[in-house]
């Protein structure tokens, strides 16, 4: 009986290490312009809202480091780079959505910021792809 027990346990423990080995996290960097001129960005984005990528001085600061950490789900999003481009427009308008609810005209300096590691590339953003999971993480200021 013990050698039973013992069995199912070294299989579970087998089976939990296999998983780990084969889990995904592809990093991509990816094009900030092409996100915004993709058809699903016209619904989504507020053009009334400045967006400034990079360390740029925008305006006065009314809230310093906003963060946004968003995931989406890769079923029905085809490739990496188009699920990397729809979580991006979330992360996105999720920034302009707090500078709207804070009166402010616009966010500045915006970086990339998946795990808390800065990325302050004025053309691309960091995005992670895993199997089943995307994500995208970004930090700026909200400037009036």
């Amino acid at each position: 009986m013990a050698r039973k027990i013992s069995m199912i346990c070294l299989t579970g423990v087998l089976a939990m290490a296999a998983t780990q080995v084969h889990a995904r996290d592809t990093r991509y960097d990816l094009p900030i312009a092409q996100a915004l001129s993709s058809p699903e960005a016209a619904g989504i984005i507020d053009p009334g809202i400045k967006m400034t990528f990079g360390h740029k001085n925008g305006g006065r600061v009314i809230e310093a480091d906003a963060v946004t950490n968003k995931k989406t789900s890769r079923i029905g999003k085809g490739s990496d780079e188009k699920a990397c481009a729809w979580v991006f427009l979330s992360a996105y308008k999720q920034l302009q959505q707090r500078a709207r609810e804070l009166g402010g005209t616009g966010v500045s300096n915006i970086v990339s910021y998946y795990k808390k590691n800065v990325n302050a590339s004025t053309v691309n953003y960091e995005c992670h792809a895993g199997a089943f999971v995307t994500g995208v993480a970004l930090k700026g200021d909200i400037v009036r």
